[in-house]
């Protein structure tokens, strides 16, 4: 599952990571609470089509959705599942990109039902790359078109299981390309758990529980009072 992001490095910068030319509406950087439904930086391109750093909706909408919420918020799409799925098929043969993060957040419980928040990033220090999928929407009554992401997600590695059963589908530089289409067909075996010591996380306060808090104090190390 990966349902709150943050991106804390301007985005010049990420677009010269992922060697992608920065569109101009791109979402203010940085942002250190991301929510499902805002707009997210996402690297698209393909064998005919260079690089670029656009903004999509987080949050897919299928076609036949008459609203936004006509439906579950499909934030997350199960890597397991997504080739069987009339609302992912097509987009993930079609239409995949790059959801491009800092770092995540998932949430633990404590012995009193208290959710405890963790954020996580790559060991190396590199920004995160998720595998995703995107998918046109138009809005009935004006015609109006938005474009609309969903991250891949599937089941934890060994080490990460301790914080959550699922984890982001994570794509390696060396594999930018052959995900965004650009060395043809064979995504695919992509969709698969990061090597063991990919991630690293730490406890962060629970202001981060409220969708509303930002701020770079969301992502420091917080030691919890002794009980």
């Amino acid at each position: 599952m990966c349902g709150r992001m943050a991106v804390t490095v301007p985005i010049d910068a990420m677009a010269q990571v992922f060697d992608a030319a920065p569109a101009n509406d791109l979402p203010i950087t940085p942002n250190y609470n991301i929510c499902p439904t805002v707009q997210v930086a996402v690297v698209t391109g393909g064998p005919d089509r260079a690089r670029r750093l656009e903004p999509m909706r987080w949050g897919l909408i299928p076609p036949w959705y008459k609203k936004p919420n006509d439906g579950p918020l499909l934030i997350n799409a199960r890597a397991e599942t997504v080739l069987e799925k009339p609302s992912f098929r097509s987009a993930v043969h079609d239409r995949r990109v790059l959801v491009v993060a800092s770092g995540f957040y998932e949430w633990t419980k404590d012995a009193d039902g208290n959710r405890d928040p963790w954020y996580i990033t790559r060991r190396d220090g590199a920004p995160l790359a998720f595998a995703g999928i995107w998918q046109g929407w138009r809005t009935p009554e004006t015609g109006d078109s938005r474009r609309t992401v969903a991250a891949l997600t599937i089941a934890a590695n060994a080490p990460m299981r301790a914080i959550h059963h699922r984890m982001p589908v994570i794509v390696e530089r060396d594999d930018y390309g052959l995900w965004l289409g650009e060395r043809g067909k064979g995504a695919a075996p992509l969709m698969r758990a990061a090597p063991e010591d990919t991630l690293q996380w730490h406890r962060v306060d629970r202001a981060v529980n409220s969708n509303r808090a930002e701020g770079p104090e969301l992502i420091e190390p917080f030691d919890p009072p002794e009980p």
